[in-house]
């Protein structure tokens, strides 16, 4: 009942924000002026979940980048923060002369999440958006387009890196049980080339049937995915949904965790998938369960990325010959004594462990020489835990599940990890 009416919050507060964004543009639908074709919304997943952070205007001419600027166009309820034009409907470093007006959003304004987690519930709202021409605009022939105070609706949308990925559904001929998945192929793919694997597992707060929930939640699973990483590290990204929680407090995982297993090998057999470069990684029940399939699957994966998780002390003496890199925050009340334990046991069974505290608000460039001040010391095992009261963002409460979810929300934008993890070999 706690979940329902949590969830039925969420989605009020999600409503009352639209319904006063709406207001601000009046109650009617206009068409749009007769120079404008379509407007696009464009989305962006972030630590903390999907957002519109762009808009797309589609002009029946080209129009000079130089002479736009960001009082031509309004959003009512967003700041904008940049304005230029592009050939396509993406967003770009630089502007060109193109047909597309890209009006970019700041991703911190209240009004841009599409995604909001609470606890073990969570809700997400449709990708709209209106936009007014509040400037007059000239085309690269010269023509004028005056100023039109009619709001435009954005009537498409594109979801940067999620749209990559692809839905689908595994039934194990073994079992006869079936799996909801995302699968995101390498753009270049080649037949005969291999390529590693990343496999993400969500947290427990986004358990359901709709297959793309583990892609906006948070940029775990489409980090490897994202055009800079794939130029680095060219690699298939399989990201599993889970109708309900995998493993429990008890260190017990579900039949799922076969089900699981038996999806990455019916993978290798459909693609050019290099057995020797298998990843594991996950978030709270994802790295419950990535520890959970390196106990019962030793020879499985290269390397494992574990995030903000713990299981039973006993039974990991197994993962002594594994490589990891385990982060969790100081002030988790669950993860980090629990991966403490952990570490002692493994060092007990042979295993060399190297260990830091950084500060959570590590610049990038901080970030990359804690991580190669730790791979220096030639461990297999990296354990990171990140200083309490560096995680929580300033306003937010600081207790023990707010630590535990900002963990991951630090943790995938850590570069030097990323890197570490495809290095890794069987």
């Amino acid at each position: 009942m706690k979940k329902i009416i949590m969830l039925t919050f969420v989605f009020f507060q999600l409503i009352v924000t639209q319904k006063s964004s709406l207001a601000l543009y009046g109650n009617s639908e206009n068409q749009n002026p007769k120079n404008i074709k379509n407007v696009t919304a464009i989305t962006e997943v972030f630590g903390d979940g999907q957002k519109l952070t762009a808009i797309a205007v589609e002009y029946d001419k080209d129009i000079p980048s130089l002479n736009l600027s960001k009082s031509t166009f309004s959003v009512p309820g967003r700041t904008i923060t940049a304005v230029y034009a592009n050939r396509v409907a993406a967003k770009t470093n630089k502007g060109v002369n193109g047909k597309y007006v890209i009006v970019e959003l700041s991703p911190t304004d209240e009004g841009s999440a599409l995604f909001i987690q609470k606890g073990r519930s969570s809700a997400r709202a449709e990708a709209k958006v209106k936009i007014v021409q509040t400037g007059e605009l000239m085309t690269t022939d010269g023509t004028k387009y005056a100023a039109d105070p009619k709001a435009v609706a954005s009537t498409k949308v594109v979801n940067l890196v999620v749209d990559d990925f692809e839905q689908f559904e595994f039934k194990d001929p073994k079992t006869g049980k079936t799996l909801k998945y995302n699968l995101f192929t390498p753009k270049n793919y080649v037949k005969g080339k291999a390529y590693p694997l990343v496999m993400f597992i969500h947290d427990a707060g986004v358990c359901g049937d709709q297959t793309d929930l583990t892609l906006i939640q948070g940029n775990g699973a489409i980090i490897w995915a994202t055009p800079s990483e794939q130029a680095k590290h060219e690699c298939f990204v399989l990201a599993p949904q889970y109708p309900k929680a995998i493993v429990n407090d008890q260190s017990e995982i579900t039949e799922e965790g076969d089900l699981t297993v038996d999806l990455i090998n019916s993978m290798t057999t459909q693609y050019s998938i290099d057995k020797k470069r298998i990843y594991a990684t996950g978030q709270s029940m994802g790295c419950m369960a990535s520890i959970a399939l390196n106990v019962k699957y030793p020879d499985l994966f290269a390397a494992s990325f574990l995030v903000a998780g713990q299981w039973d002390p006993t039974v990991v003496t197994p993962l002594a010959k594994n490589k990891l890199w385990i982060i969790v925050s100081e002030g988790d009340l669950k993860a980090f004594p629990g991966m403490n334990t952990i570490t002692a046991v493994l060092e007990s069974a042979g295993a060399k462990v190297s260990r830091a505290t950084w500060n959570g608000q590590s610049t990038p460039a901080e970030f990359a020489a804690a991580v190669s001040k730790m791979i220096a010391e030639g461990s297999a095992i990296h354990y990171a835990s990140l200083k309490k009261g560096t995680v929580v963002p300033a306003g937010m409460t600081e207790n023990g599940g707010s630590n535990h979810v900002w963990t991951w929300r630090i943790a995938y934008n850590i570069e030097g990890i990323r890197d570490w993890l495809f290095k890794q070999e069987k």
